[in-house]
């Protein structure tokens, strides 16, 4: 499916999102850390879609993440902001928070520094939550900050899109 809408802008894909969370009758909601608020920017982008997108929390800072998703402290300190873990409870907590069924969330190194051997630059983590399941998944972007926001805003509505087309969290 991916191969389909590889090349279609944020805003193409946003309006296909919504279209088969309508369908579905679902709503979703994004915590962006890395993405800065471009994800729910393309979605709301598209005309109606307050009819399917509930919210979306921009959590740059730590404290932020802690207060408005109730990411643990722990899981900040053990794994760091750009982690598996911190996605997942970011997810989690926006979706719980509007009590959409679907939520996603983005945590990353967009550069140009800021990378380390462990977490180079490009490094994205997407955490995606679909009820009461949450999935997990990384990506290496290439380019400039601009270039790795938008391949992560473009993965993450593509993501999206598959969710609501298998209509369960897969994590192929």
């Amino acid at each position: 499916m991916i191969g389909l809408w590889q090349h279609a802008s944020p805003e193409l894909l946003a309006l296909e999102l919504g279209q088969r969370l309508l369908a579905r009758q679902w709503r979703v909601a994004t915590a962006e850390s890395c993405t800065g608020g471009g994800l729910a920017y393309s979605i709301t982008a598209v005309a109606g879609s307050s009819g399917w997108f509930d919210q979306g929390v921009v959590a740059y800072a730590n404290s932020v993440k802690q207060q408005l998703l109730g990411v643990p402290t722990a899981l900040l300190t053990e794994h760091g902001a750009v982690s598996a873990p911190v996605v997942v409870a970011m997810a989690n907590g926006v979706r719980r928070s509007s009590g959409a069924r679907l939520a996603v969330a983005t945590s990353g190194i967009a550069g140009p520094g800021g990378g380390s051997a462990d977490k180079p630059l490009g490094l994205v983590w997407f955490g995606f939550a679909l009820d009461d399941q949450c999935h997990a998944e990384q990506r290496i972007f290439a380019g400039s900050r601009e270039q790795v926001r938008e391949q992560a805003i473009r993965h993450a509505l593509l993501r999206l899109i598959e969710i609501c087309e298998a209509g369960q969290l897969d994590t192929v």
